[in-house]
């Protein structure tokens, strides 16, 4: 009973927000607001094995869409792709509007989560461009010394300004999921310009702040210790994957603070820490670990998005310190742009729903992303010509 926390009441999430006409508007269009959130009975309400499941398994009967892969050369010469998918049917509101999505850390459009998200965004009326993170596909090399790193915007807005260019009608949803999150909204918040044709942002199970995030990550409550282990060994394995590139003696290209020795300690790296502090850092030249998660967090620039922006986190992911959820907590009680939701269930990216034992192949994350967006979709058609977000954007400029 206490380890599948069977005791725990079923309640609708917890809302943090401003009273303004966006939100009362949103708490009208999106039933899965106010709505309780209802796991599966037998074992939905344990963050450790939502999250277990959404990382083992992804999703049960999970769909595959058809999508056609993109490929874009970087500035610095790395291979950035990405899988675009047609909508499926028409739009509610009959424009065009495409979802840019960012998954999480080392994922890819190959990923059954993705594919679930995907398939039911397309069934709505969505065209959806999925980054794959640079290095993340087993079947696509390396072209340049450089892996995805958890705050580099690079890929992701070389394929938002692809969509921008090859879409000139389309409208973009902005979608993040976990370190995906964090990319998404440093994105938005580096240049207003980043912010055209958006109509809003939904950051996904994110943590906000890898420095302050850092310590948290390393105790053994929740066992986020040893959550910290099985990532960092799959990071090791794609890294290793990639090693001639990364760390061969022939690449004049690679990192000169990239050496040997950081292959070695690469080796013995129980934790991401130890790996973004040998490794991922050294891709972007920043002298210290401290620095590297200070300049690339989400944190110094989520106060600069002017656009809606939805921000869900569960009270019980194991990956994601309570003391976290004071970051979107405080943003969400000063800008009216700004919606955290926080249930009581769902993991980290779990949020499975279901009757007694068999989880459905759509959950109440998927469910909650798209009606979300409906209902920004149809403030954006209702609402008069020039919002606040719109004024407060221009005023910046």
């Amino acid at each position: 009973v206490r380890c599948l926390n069977l005791k725990s009441p079923t309640a609708p999430p917890e809302l943090i927000y401003q009273d303004s006409a966006l939100a009362r508007f949103l708490l009208k269009s999106c039933p899965l607001l106010t709505k309780e959130y209802i796991p599966p009975l037998i074992w939905g309400k344990s963050g450790h094995i939502q999250t277990a499941l959404y990382g083992k398994m992804g999703r049960v009967r999970s769909p595959h869409p058809y999508g056609l892969r993109k490929y874009l050369t970087m500035p610095d010469g790395a291979t950035a792709t990405f899988d675009l998918f047609e909508p499926r049917s028409e739009h509610c509101t009959g424009e065009d509007v495409t979802m840019v999505i960012c998954p999480g850390i080392a994922n890819h459009s190959e990923k059954q989560y993705i594919r679930t998200f995907v398939d039911y965004a397309q069934k709505n009326g969505y065209r959806c461009a999925v980054l794959n993170h640079l290095g993340a596909l087993p079947n696509i090399e390396l072209t340049s010394p450089r892996m995805f790193t958890y705050g580099c915007t690079w890929e992701f807005g070389a394929m938002v300004n692809y969509i921008k260019k090859t879409y000139p009608q389309t409208q973009l949803i902005v979608v993040g999921f976990s370190l995906g999150g964090n990319i998404v909204c440093k994105y938005l918040g580096e240049n207003q310009a980043n912010q055209e044709r958006v109509l809003c942002c939904v950051s996904l199970c994110q943590g906000y702040s890898a420095l302050r995030a850092q310590e948290t990550f390393m105790q053994w409550d929740h066992c986020r210790r040893f959550y910290n282990f099985l990532m960092a060994d799959n990071m090791k394995k794609i890294i290793l994957s990639h090693r001639q590139v990364l760390f061969g003696d022939n690449n004049m290209k690679k990192p000169q603070s990239l050496s040997d020795a950081d292959l070695g300690k690469l080796y013995t790296a129980t934790s991401l820490m130890q790996i973004d502090d040998n490794v991922m850092r050294k891709f972007h030249g920043y002298s210290s670990l401290k620095e590297y998660y200070e300049e690339e967090s989400c944190l110094h620039y989520l106060h600069r998005i002017y656009v809606p922006l939805l921000l869900v986190n569960a009270a019980d992911d194991p990956l994601v310190h309570e003391s976290l959820l004071s970051i979107p907590r405080a943003l969400s009680e000063k800008k009216e742009n700004v919606m955290h939701v926080l249930p009581l269930h769902g993991g980290h990216l779990g949020f499975f729903e279901g009757s007694v034992l068999f989880p459905e192949p759509l959950t109440w994350m998927d469910k909650l992303v798209v009606q979300y967006a409906n209902a920004i979709c149809q403030w954006e058609k209702t609402k008069p010509h020039c919002s606040d977000s719109e004024q407060a954007v221009s005023g910046q400029e």
